[in-house]
């Protein structure tokens, strides 16, 4: 019987391994290619109107996912009270979330959507606070005001310019924290992948109402290629991809263990923006972005 024993804790042991590898390479190609996805936005939107490509994207992408569910017999039903909860979650926190994205990635810099995106999961620990479950601690609160310092700091660089991409990528990155927020409670009921995949969908669905006339108006025809290969990469490794492996991650090993791969999305969007646009690295940039990342520390650590 020993032996028995024996060989079933090594079998356990190697699968505990494994699972722990699959999960380590998943999100660190999430981290990757959401990291990267600033820039693929800028080039998507030199020939797609920001409407449509969120329509697009998020549409696509949700399909994808259901499809994928489909076909592996993991469900994906829904049941009718949480129809609404889903769609609301879908329509502010991955539609609006990404309408203020999109639009603002075209008027600033990737590097500081890179570095303004790094703040969710501070607005989702205050919405935490508001709904109580979290409850907050000195250090969170230092860590809050620390992140918003930076953003401030950011921001006030790129008075002029960019100032107005600035304020809506930070308007996404509020709704992506709401979406953080209250996406635990359906996570209680349904699994990262069902969550990603309808409140995706409902989100571009819910865009393509407001981008009609920029369908009809856009020349799709001289729609070049190298626009329609960042529209697919952002949909299928970023969004189809990159998303539901991301809120996988949290639900397996929760926020706080998931931020260090935060901090490889900052790091790989700056490096991004400089290596693709030739994006100068300011003093602001630096020392806001810096002080964002101690923020984003302290009030997740707390």
């Amino acid at each position: 019987m020993y032996p028995q024993r024996l060989e079933r804790r090594i079998h356990r042991c190697g699968r505990g391994q494994k699972n722990g590898f699959l999960l380590e390479t998943s999100l660190l190609s999430a981290a990757v290619f959401l990291g990267t996805n600033p820039v693929a936005v800028k080039y998507a939107v030199e020939g797609i109107p920001p409407l449509p490509f969120v329509a697009l994207r998020f549409t696509l992408a949700g399909l994808l996912v259901l499809v994928f569910l489909r076909l592996w017999g993991q469900g994906g039903g829904l049941k009718r009270k949480d129809l609404l909860p889903m769609a609301a979650l879908g329509l502010i926190g991955v539609g609006v979330n990404n309408v203020l994205f999109t639009f603002g990635v075209d008027l600033t810099s990737a590097s500081n959507t890179a570095l303004i995106y790094a703040t969710p999961p501070l607005w989702g620990m205050l919405l935490g606070f508001a709904l109580g479950q979290e409850r907050p601690k000195v250090r969170g609160a230092i860590g809050v005001v620390l992140a918003l310092l930076g953003v401030g700091v950011i921001v006030y660089g790129g008075l002029g310019a960019s100032l107005a991409g600035d304020l809506l990528v930070a308007g996404a990155a509020i709704c992506w924290g709401s979406y953080t927020a209250f996406s635990t409670l359906l996570l209680r009921r349904y699994s990262p992948l069902v969550v990603a995949a309808y409140t995706m969908f409902v989100a571009g669905l819910g865009v393509i109402p407001l981008a009609s006339f920029d369908f009809v108006r856009t020349d799709w025809g001289t729609v070049g290629l190298d626009v329609w290969a960042a529209l697919a990469y952002s949909t299928l490794f970023v969004a189809a991809f990159g998303f539901a492996a991301w809120q996988g991650g949290i639900s397996r090993i929760g926020a706080n263990r998931v931020l260090v791969y935060q901090y490889l999305i900052v790091l790989t969007g700056v490096a991004s923006g400089v290596v693709f646009f030739g994006e100068n690295l300011g003093a602001n940039k630096l020392l806001g972005g810096a002080i964002i990342l101690v923020g984003v520390y302290l009030a997740r650590r707390q």
